[in-house]
């Protein structure tokens, strides 16, 4: 009976490699992680995710795990890469962030034709998101939300993917079919102290929508500064139809009780 031949060198050395690799990203993931749900505005504390997003891609570079998100997109390149994670404390917040450096809503490369449309894939991240009884949100029951410069904890633009809170969902409907399609105009009384506009999609999906684009195109010439804004697309049912709304908010003109966070128009947890 022959002796069953040893792994190689080579062999023993890759799987070293790999659980080496996993070990440290999982120490440092549990360390970032950290640092991101506790930040409070330091300069190296607003790049905590963007080092959780490095740490995810060098994963899946190496063993072809998401390791520490859900998922990592690399097929078009990483310039046009997203991740989609969660934090594993707290608020189930499921967010979606590229695999390259872009600071936020105001980022330039956003505007370029090489940009991807990160709403499109949070959309389709939804299906990461579960309901209370363990489905995924329906289209109608989506949102998707970016905050401003100054509503963000950081410096990595990343898209919260959860369903539209009960207010919202149960007053948008009325105003959807209220406004004309690909239209702005001005939202009253969606969000308590807000001051909204809004355009009209008339479609369930991001075909010529790349709301990204759509807000600079409306609101650049005004403000020439867009990390003021926050951006929201929920969808909605129009004539039993689902549909797409594109919300944008300018935290520069919010009434006295001050700007809102994306948490006042995203449930993450779909209660």
């Amino acid at each position: 009976m022959t002796a069953a031949s040893p792994p190689s060198v080579d062999a023993c050395s890759s799987t070293a490699r790999r659980r080496i690799v996993r070990s440290c990203l999982f120490v440092a993931s549990n360390f970032i992680f950290s640092l991101v749900a506790l930040s409070g505005g330091d300069a190296a504390e607003r790049q905590a995710l963007w080092q959780v997003v490095r740490a995810c891609v060098a994963d899946y570079q190496t063993t072809g795990a998401s390791f520490p998100c859900l998922a990592v997109n690399l097929s078009d390149g990483i310039d046009r890469g997203s991740v989609v994670l969660r934090p594993p404390f707290g608020a189930p917040d499921t967010i979606l962030a590229p695999t390259r450096k872009v600071v936020g809503v105001e980022d330039p490369w956003l505007q370029s034709p090489a940009a991807p449309n990160y709403f499109a894939a949070a959309l389709r991240a939804s299906a990461f998101v579960k309901k209370p009884d363990g489905s995924a949100p329906k289209l109608d029951e989506v949102a998707l939300a970016v905050n401003s410069r100054f509503t963000r904890s950081q410096d990595q633009l990343h898209i919260h993917i959860g369903c539209a809170s009960p207010r919202v969902r149960e007053a948008l409907p009325a105003l959807a079919a209220s406004m004309k399609i690909g239209e702005w105009a001005r939202v009253h009384s969606l969000v308590p102290g807000s001051e909204l506009w809004g355009i009209r999609a008339g479609r369930s999906n991001f075909d010529q929508l790349e709301p990204f684009r759509l807000v600079a195109r409306r609101f650049a010439i005004e403000n020439s500064d867009l990390n003021r804004f926050m951006v929201f697309v929920i969808g909605t049912q129009v004539a039993n139809r689902d549909e797409l709304v594109l919300l944008v908010a300018d935290d520069s003109r919010q009434a006295q009780s001050g700007p809102f966070s994306a948490e006042e128009v995203v449930d993450p947890g779909c209660l």
